[in-house]
């Protein structure tokens, strides 16, 4: 494996980067980083920067980007993150990529995963989306969780996220293809970007994303 495996993965709403995360993470022993449980995180524990996190979402605002990027460097800081990172939500733009780029220095990113998946099935799994209030665990509306309400590792309440209704899901859309999508440029040009087809079963996406990491000599 390398010294430091630095992932960064891609992809529409809904396509599947949480999952791939977390299964890599438990495979491989790198920490999942995604940005909403670090936000959440900061806000809970009432840190310096989760204070400031917290002021701007009471006023209704979006988390700048410098913020943004100082939570994942404090993140990166962590013990666990010795090995590296799987980053899921970071970066977003592209100011994001050159701050992160600028973190690294030497290191740089290992790989970029761009999970490709067919807006009509995101737009799905979007709306199908339920989440544990208590945890965070995610299921869908027509697994028996779903359809109980009820969080089985938890037996927490089940909801819908208001960002998985059908008009938020078409404006989160409209701001991946505007705001995020040209990072697939960004790290093609660097020769980073790797495409895995994420219409497949998490099985079988997670096999070619192990593959594509192994082709690049990183496991």
């Amino acid at each position: 494996m390398a010294e430091r495996l630095i992932v960064v993965l891609l992809g529409k709403q809904g396509a599947g980067k949480g999952t791939q995360c977390s299964a890599l993470s438990a495979q491989y022993g790198i920490p999942h980083v995604s940005t909403g449980d670090i936000l959440r995180a900061a806000v809970r524990d009432g840190t310096e920067l989760g204070v400031q996190v917290k002021a701007v979402m009471e006023a209704g605002d979006l988390v700048g980007d410098d913020l943004v990027v100082a939570l994942v460097k404090e993140r990166f800081a962590q013990p666990d993150a010795a090995r590296g990172a799987l980053l899921d939500g970071f970066p977003r733009t592209l100011a994001q990529a050159r701050a992160l780029d600028a973190m690294l220095g030497d290191e740089r990113v290992s790989l970029c995963v761009n999970l490709d998946v067919p807006t009509s099935l995101v737009v799905e799994r979007l709306s199908k989306r339920r989440v544990c209030q208590e945890c965070g665990a995610v299921f869908r509306a027509d697994d028996p969780a779903g359809v109980s309400g009820t969080c089985e590792k938890c037996g927490g309440d089940l909801i819908q996220r208001s960002d998985d209704q059908p008009d938020a899901i078409t404006t989160r859309l409209d701001a991946y293809e505007r705001d995020t999508a040209p990072l697939l440029d960004y790290y093609r040009e660097r020769e980073l970007l790797v495409t895995v087809n994420g219409d497949q079963s998490v099985e079988a996406v997670g096999a070619d994303v192990s593959s594509a990491l192994r082709t690049r000599g990183l496991l």
